[in-house]
């Protein structure tokens, strides 16, 4: 089977999305099919990849580390007429996304959509943040979701979201990102532990991720640097890049714990698995998510979480098995939950532990893997659904979010640009 796949993120960039394409795009390929994979282009990129097509984008958009890729259909011509795809497949529904629906009703192709993100929490890093622009963002999602033959939904929680609040039509497939289990069950902790200058015996709180606004980190940060205060043996390890680390060092900083506060940076493996064969507990308080793979990794290293109940949480914790998963959303139950886990006995934390490993295997990607073939196959030998209404409107509701965001952040720079006037003027006392 030849299969296309769109993204707005690609390895190098680290992040959910581009770990789920880089997952599937390499089990796909083991398996004998071919993919080709569109994404944007990125700082670093390899310069040997096989059967991927960089797009031009702009690099750090609005401040993120993300690339805003530009849509250029016409690029891919010849790309896609020697590859000959059999089915698109879009990661996102805007972008690259737009690009996807073009080929896929050029072509008279099977269009599957992942529903990887909950898009309404990332509008902080577009000029002019808005209720409107939120409520556009999420009906963007849900009309290109019903312009495509299926939709995969990372977990559970994400497919009754769809289906029941967001009004998807469209047929869902629970197709979560699979992990490769025994990458993660081997590593050494007490070689990442002696890299970072973290004592052997020290009681370690882990977190891994891309540390942005959106994953919640100031509270967690606040957590676990309150229940290091408890702790003076335990310390904080964090795997990541993004814009919240200042953020997170102040708050360390102003606790007095600086010095208890270590940063490994990007990780890959095998450093990624030992970063969480280093931990005695991974904290996790992020409500944006639609699947946790770093938790499925974390309890492939067998490390219990200890977590927020969110949607893509909640599949993989399972409260008091395999660590603790918090209905009680704040700071107090957050610390409570991580002492719990310290002060566990022994026995307890060996069932914690081996209850953890059970669960990442449900996760393995050989298992997530077959069901997507399956999925793909089935679209095979459907007959093209034009939905040329359905694509109408999906054009105009584009046309009414580019005036939402080009009126208020019109506002916004009118605003900006009034008070350094003010400020500016003669007499104004500055």
């Amino acid at each position: 089977m030849n299969i296309v796949m769109l993204t707005n993120t690609f390895t190098p960039h680290v992040g959910g999305v581009a770990r789920s394409v880089e997952t599937f795009t390499k089990a796909y390929r083991q398996g004998g099919h071919r993919v080709l994979v569109v994404a944007p282009e990125f700082p670093d990129t390899s310069a040997d990849e096989a059967d991927v097509v960089r797009i031009p984008a702009v690099q750090n958009f609005n401040g993120s580390d993300f690339s805003m890729a530009l849509p250029v259909a016409g690029l891919l011509t010849e790309a896609l007429d020697e590859f000959r795809p059999d089915i698109v497949h879009a990661h996102h529904p805007y972008l690259l996304g737009m690009t996807a629906l073009r080929v896929a009703r050029f072509h008279r192709l099977p269009l599957v959509f992942t529903h990887h993100t909950r898009y309404e929490e990332y509008t902080h890093y577009v000029p002019g943040n808005s209720f409107a622009l939120k409520r556009f963002v999420i009906e963007l999602a849900t009309r290109y979701a019903n312009l495509c033959d299926l939709v995969f939904a990372p977990s559970e929680s994400i497919a009754s979201l769809l289906l029941q609040e967001r009004g998807v039509t469209a047929p869902i497939a629970v197709v979560p990102t699979g992990i490769e289990v025994e990458r993660f069950t081997q590593g050494s902790g007490r070689r990442l532990r002696a890299a970072m200058g973290i004592p052997h015996d020290a009681y370690v709180v882990g977190h891994l991720g891309r540390l942005a606004p959106e994953k919640n980190l100031v509270f967690l940060a606040e957590a676990v640097a309150a229940f290091l205060q408890s702790q003076p043996q335990a310390h904080f390890l964090v795997g990541g890049k993004g814009p919240s680390e200042d953020a997170i060092r102040a708050i360390f900083t102003r606790a007095g714990l600086a010095s208890r506060l270590h940063f490994a940076g990007t990780l890959e493996l095998p450093r990624l698995a030992d970063a969480y064969h280093a931990m005695n507990v991974f904290a996790f308080a992020s409500r944006s998510e639609t699947q946790g793979i770093v938790l499925a990794e974390a309890m492939a290293a067998g490390v219990p979480v200890v977590a927020l109940d969110a949607a893509g949480v909640q599949e993989v914790v399972r409260d008091g098995y395999n660590g603790r998963l918090l209905r009680d959303k704040t700071l107090h139950a957050f610390v409570s939950a991580l002492a719990w886990v310290a002060d566990s006995s022994p026995a307890r934390r060996q069932a914690l532990q081996h209850a953890a490993r059970e669960t990442a295997q449900e996760f393995s990607v050989a298992h997530t893997t077959a069901k997507a073939l399956a999925c793909y196959e089935s679209l095979r030998a459907k007959k093209f659904v034009e939905r040329s209404e359905a694509y109408y409107q999906w054009e105009r509701l584009l046309q009414l979010i580019k005036a939402e965001w080009s009126i208020v952040k019109g506002m916004t720079e009118a605003a900006s640009a009034a008070l350094v006037s003010g400020e500016s003027t003669p007499g104004s006392g500055r």
